[in-house]
This record gives structure tokens, sequence and C-alpha cells, in this order.
């Protein structure tokens, strides 16, 4: 699989047989930005894929945690990976599905408000500058079809699975958007249908905040989503593991040895498990199985 080719849908997949074990392991993958190659190296590692890039996992189940796009050289062809993934897994008796990142939030509001200036709280702002800002890539945006965008507006923003409260950012924000799982889904989905400027910015905003989880209170924090939501540990992305473990590092592609990443953080009082492995920084894109046992 090359850099820019763009991955064709197979719309009937060769189903495997059901095995009679229900539901297959879970797995999570942390933030991607555009990272394809290593992508597909993270995910035949752990068998998820067969040499040729199709779906090898029969009845597994896998979560991507957000951030496909912006930094890295292929988002969109992340993008059709994990549509045509999500395909060939229902039809193998499993499912491959994702999460809304605060990127994703990012190109949708650049494609579809563009220099609109919104309020940012302080001054003006434009999607469009954010995203440059950002790491946004011509390449995506010249590249990003309505089947795309479609795709990523219909993003669930937190789900639970196996006790794992699975969300993007670790950030309490998702509370301002309902008091269920079902009701934080839902609102954010309307957002984005209403189609408003100033309204997404501010979703935008409020999910790329970070580390509530990493210092005094942190824990509580956790407890407090998961009080609301339920599960046992959150798992997120968002913030790169050398940011929590307070080691310097850019995210801006430089080239460098880069900060060693060698699995998911388990921190707060073991009650959350950060999944950014820092691929932006020379670091490692994760793709573990759940539960975790630190």
């Amino acid at each position: 699989m090359n850099r820019g080719d763009t991955v064709k849908i197979q719309t009937v997949p060769d189903p495997r047989p059901d095995t009679g074990e229900g539901r297959g392991p879970l797995y999570v993958v942390g933030d991607v930005h555009g990272y394809l190659d290593e992508l597909v190296a993270a995910l035949a590692a752990q068998n998820l894929i067969d040499a040729d890039g199709n779906w090898a996992a029969g009845n597994a189940r896998l979560w991507f945690l957000g951030d496909f796009t912006d930094r890295g050289p292929d988002g969109i062809g992340v993008i059709d990976l994990v549509m045509r993934l999500s395909a060939e897994a229902a039809a193998a008796g499993g499912y491959c599905k994702a999460l809304m990142g605060n990127h994703e939030l990012l190109l949708i509001g650049a494609k579809r408000f563009s220099d609109t200036p919104v309020n940012s709280g302080a001054g003006t702002a434009t999607f469009q500058a954010a995203w440059l800002l950002n790491g946004g890539q011509k390449s995506d945006m010249d590249r990003l079809q309505d089947v795309h965008l479609q795709w990523m507006s219909r993003l669930d923003a937190v789900v639970e699975e196996d006790g794992h409260l699975l969300m993007h950012s670790d950030t309490t924000a998702y509370l301002d958007y309902g008091s269920t799982i079902e009701d934080v889904n839902d609102t954010i989905t309307a957002i984005l249908t209403r189609n408003d400027a100033d309204e997404c910015w501010d979703l935008f905003r409020k999910l790329t905040k970070r580390f509530a989880f990493r210092d005094e209170g942190g824990a509580d924090a956790v407890r407090e989503l998961l009080s609301t939501y339920g599960g046992q540990r959150i798992v997120h992305g968002h913030s790169p593991i050398p940011y929590l473990l307070g080691e310097v590092g850019t995210e801006d592609g430089e080239e460098g040895s880069g900060p060693v990443v060698n699995g998911p953080h388990v921190y707060a009082d073991g009650l959350a498990i950060a999944m950014d492995g820092g691929v932006t920084m020379a670091g490692k894109l994760l793709v573990v199985q759940l539960p975790l046992h630190d």
C-alpha cells in the first residue's frame, strides 16, 4: 500500500465462518494523524489485517479513538482504510468502529466554513487558519470527498465497551453535552447537523482541552466521568504520552530521535489509559488489546 493510494471499499468481502465464540477480543487504536504506513504495520503486528491489508481478525472488535488526519502525510488514506475495514470486519462477524476526535471536527469545520470568522473568545478566528496551524495538509483537503465528510460527521464521541469508557480527549467537557452516552452522541451529531459555525467552533474548542486527568484532582475527574457514563476505566487519545509524562516534544513532525514510548500510559490511580503514543513526534502508533493489565 503506497501513500496517496485511495483504498477501494469492497462491498462483498469474503465472510469468515462464525467461530461460535460470541464477542471477540477488544482492541483500541490511538491517534493516527495521517501516518498510514505506521497504522498498517501496527494493525498487522496484532494480526488484525493480513499482508494485503484486509481484515484478518474474524469477530474481533476494533475501536479507533479519533484523529485520523493532519500533521501526517495521508489522512484521507487512513480514513479510506478504516471505512473499508469497517465493512470487512462486519462481514466477518466482528467490527471496526471509530470515535470523533477534535481533528475530525477541525477538518469538517475547515471544509464547511473555511475562512468564515468565528467567535474564539479571544478575538476572531477561522477554522481554516486553525486547521493549517494544527497541521492541516493540502493533499488531504484536495482529496476530501462528501463520503468522508458524512462518515466523520456521524461518528460517536463516547462509547462504553467491556467496562472501558472510550473517548478521544482527556477532558471533562463531554459533560457539557449530556448526562448519558446517548445524549452526548446525539447532541454532538445535532450540532454538526445544524451547521452553525460558532456552535461547531465551541464544540471543537471544548474537545481540544486536555490534561484533565493528569494533575492533582485528575483521578476525581475520571471518577466523575465514570460515575456519569459508566465503566471502570477511561481509555483516551488526544494528549501524547510524552506530554503526559512531562517530556519535551513537538507535534510538528520534526525529525529526531523522539521520545521513547513502549506502550499505553496508565495513570490517575490506574483509572485512565492514554493511547496517543506520539506518532507525530517520532513516537509510536499504539494498537493494543484490552483489558490492559498494569
